[in-house]
């Protein structure tokens, strides 16, 4: 897992095209269905909760729980591990990294690599897929960026080719398979916490309550965390590394995301496995690695050293 951007653009014939086949129509269904409605479920959530009480402490203890692991699996597997080999893991890390990767409804690992291989090679540039600075810098281009940037881009039906992309992702037969497999894996994040709701309250209202709160809503708020990295730590913020982008650090986001708001050196080192280099910098999904580390599970881990972070720094 450690084919850089570079590599991925080229073969013997030259670039290969930007974009691949179009996402057909029942795909592009699925993305509206599998956005909108946890979304609507995000925006009922405040009225049910204070209004009509359904809101347990199961409900509660399960939204965490598979928060934090489908958000690690996105942040250390999905960013970190497959987009830019930040360290190296056994088949079975590697295989359990995609499923739970897949578990945050972020679409297929194929197309999620391939996309932000894609907005490094062009970050805040023609060919970023999502920059907020991509319609101008007036008031109205910003407010119209940041939309694009937070969420219109998934529905783009061009997908990102990922032969150009992500080479080493297709050339691996378990990566493809699990990328088959999104539906079950769909599946299996909306419909684990109900069942577990179920069994813990032994109750009907407890199925339901938790497929709401720790499904949908969960689902939906990963995304919109995950989606403000792209929007808002590209625009607000502050960068104290050099970086070929507007890529920023915004503190707020942090601990939502694992780590992943301290995006300034992100861009200016993308596989640095640390994202929060610097005093009081929580990060949890370095934390995570390396915990890996420790008990063996992955090896080769790309640490920040301080000469590197000495380099990288704004003067």
């Amino acid at each position: 897992m450690t084919a850089t951007v570079d590599s991925a653009e080229r073969d013997g014939h030259g670039v290969k095209p930007m974009f691949g086949a179009q996402r057909a129509n029942w795909p592009q269904f699925g993305t509206y269905l599998f956005i909108l409605i946890p979304f609507a479920a995000l925006l009922a959530a405040a009225p049910l909760a204070w209004g009509w009480g359904l809101l347990g402490w199961v409900d509660i203890a399960l939204a965490v729980v598979f928060y934090t692991l489908t958000c690690l699996g996105v942040t250390v597997g999905y960013h970190r591990y497959f987009t830019h080999g930040a360290f190296k893991a056994n088949r079975a890390v590697r295989v359990g990294l995609a499923i739970v990767g897949s578990m945050a409804l972020q679409g297929p690992i194929l197309h999620w690599v391939a996309d932000h291989r894609r907005h490094h090679a062009f970050a805040d540039r023609e060919g970023d897929p999502h920059s907020p600075w991509a319609f101008g810098t007036s008031p109205v281009a910003l407010a119209r960026g940041f939309w694009h940037a937070h969420m219109g881009w998934v529905f783009d039906r061009k997908l990102t080719n990922a032969e150009r992309f992500a080479p080493d992702m297709l050339a691996d037969a378990d990566i493809r398979r699990v990328d088959r497999q999104f539906g079950l894996w769909t599946a299996v994040t909306l419909l684990a916490p109900a069942l577990l709701g179920g069994l813990i309250t032994w109750s009907w209202l407890g199925v339901v309550t938790a497929f709401f709160w720790a499904g949908l809503v969960r689902v939906s708020f990963l995304h919109h965390v995950t989606w403000s990295v792209n929007s808002i730590c590209h625009m607000i913020g502050e960068r104290p590394f050099r970086s070929r982008d507007k890529a920023t650090n915004f503190w707020p986001l942090a601990l939502l995301s694992m780590g992943e708001a301290w995006h300034n050196l992100h861009h200016a080192d993308p596989t640095s496995a640390r994202h929060g280099v610097r005093r009081g910098q929580i990060d949890v999904s370095a934390r995570v690695i390396w915990l890996f580390e420790k008990l063996g599970w992955v090896s080769e881990v790309r640490w920040p050293t301080p000469q590197r972070l000495a380099k990288l720094a704004v003067k």
